[in-house]
């Protein structure tokens, strides 16, 4: 969809989900008290086991979102060659040059025109998603509220990418040989910027937010403990509990913003189906990715690549609309500069943040690893955590019971797909990791 493609980059700080890959859901898709007596359906053991019910549920749950992923890229690639050979840009161009002569305000109708007709265009494949997730019992979420969440969604995309695409065109037209390089430098101010407001303003959009210290206070305590065994005070300011059980089944955690915005949440389903001692770990794991740097670290990444997708695009598209009978002429573009020709542009981007998949899960995954091996390192020692592999290791147990996990993936779905590593080599690895009974240093907690 345009929204990958376009905020896969602006929201770079969303990448850093700790858990499983995010259900399919839109949204960047009284809650019960913690209690340290809390059971799992699972022993404890060094490797991920399933019923033969909950695996077959698993593969198929999997299965079914694999073939989701490709279809729906093939369908936005098939929607914008629709929409391309339809002439709609055109069409909306010339009602924007109609109404104003103003560029910005150009910008300001034709964006949301051309947007909200790909978007509907598109809405199968994501209100598919969403029946899958329905259906394996992984959302709550009705109909109603889904389709409010997408408006939602879809409203953010727009106000985004007015001034966006506005500011690429006018580097397109006053600077035709480095437009690219312009808009590449413009684009990290802005990314910081957005990746700043993201948690402050957008995820409220979505869901509800509240202070994990006041409803939690033997789990906060317990924080504080994990804060202090790494040596890097978080303040209870800065963790929050998320309202997540309103929507999903699933359970999950994560860290977003930047700076002052920094803030790591836990959903409330975590809290509701772990013990503390688990819950701690995926604490730990969230902390890892506040203490280690992931969010500037993956928009420094996602930074680069996006140099080498406008500079691969200036090439190529530079050559496309240089073409006679070829170029945009036939689909009734005037150039690489008129508004018509956003819909190639995005095309492009589509193909290429498909393309980048695997680079961009590979160099998250590394991340997801590092953040195990934080979360494990910082609870280690705690008296409330008597056994800290145990700990995490039945906390992938959870998750992987909880959200379905695929127990074993291919390794081309892993090598394309996979931003964290599969759940059974990660709880292989939690039950496994132990430097201290082997006289070797911790790496990051010492």
């Amino acid at each position: 969809m345009i929204a990958r493609g376009l905020c896969i980059f602006l929201l770079a700080g969303l990448l850093l989900s700790p858990a499983l890959p995010a259900q399919p859901s839109p949204a960047p898709d009284p809650t019960p008290a913690v209690s340290s007596s809390a059971s799992t359906s699972t022993s404890y053991g060094a490797t991920y086991t399933l019923t033969p019910e909950q695996r077959e549920k698993a593969i198929g749950y999997a299965r079914a979102r694999y073939r989701l992923h490709f279809f729906a890229f093939f369908w936005s690639v098939l929607v914008l060659i629709l929409i391309i050979r339809a002439r709609l840009g055109p069409r909306i161009r010339d009602r924007a040059e109609s109404l104003t002569r103003r560029r910005f305000w150009q910008a300001a109708v034709f964006v949301p025109l051309l947007v909200v007709a790909e978007s509907l265009l598109e809405l199968p494949t994501a209100a598919w998603g969403q029946h899958l997730a329905r259906l394996y019992q992984q959302s709550v979420q009705g109909w109603g509220s889904w389709l409010w969440d997408q408006g939602k969604g879809l409203i953010v995309v727009i106000v985004v990418a007015i001034p966006l695409v506005w500011l690429l065109y006018a580097f397109l037209r006053r600077s035709p040989r480095r437009w690219w390089l312009w808009f590449w430098l413009a684009l990290l101010p802005i990314v910081v910027f957005l990746t700043f407001l993201t948690p402050l303003l957008v995820e409220p959009l979505f869901f509800q937010f509240e202070p994990l210290a006041p409803k939690h206070p033997e789990l906060a305590r317990a924080i504080e403990q994990v804060t202090v065994r790494a040596g890097e005070p978080i303040p209870q300011a800065k963790m929050f509990a998320m309202n997540a059980s309103s929507k999903y089944n699933s359970v999950n955690a994560y860290v977003s913003g930047l700076g002052a915005s920094k803030r790591v949440v836990v959903w409330d389903t975590t809290i509701a189906k772990a013990t503390i001692p688990q819950t701690l770990f995926v604490f730990g794991h969230e902390m890892g990715h506040y203490v280690l740097g992931h969010i500037p670290r993956t928009i420094a990444f996602l930074w680069a690549l996006f140099f080498v997708w406008l500079a691969a695009g200036a090439w190529i598209l530079g050559r496309l609309f240089g073409i006679p009978g070829v170029g945009g002429e036939r689909w009734g573009i005037r150039g690489l500069t008129d508004w018509a020709s956003l819909p190639v542009l995005f095309l492009f981007v589509t193909i290429a943040s498909e393309l980048s998949t695997p680079l961009i899960s590979g160099f998250i995954r590394a991340q997801e690893h590092q953040a195990d091996v934080f979360g494990l390192e910082a609870i280690h020692g705690l008296e409330i955590v008597p056994d800290s592999s145990r700990a995490a290791a039945e906390a992938f147990q959870i998750l992987g019971e909880e959200n379905l996990a695929d127990p074993d993936p291919s390794p081309f779905i892993r090598f394309w797909l996979y931003d964290h590593p599969p759940l059974a080599e990660r709880l292989r690895f939690a039950a496994e990791y132990d430097p201290w009974s082997k006289g070797e240093k911790p790496r990051y907690v010492k």
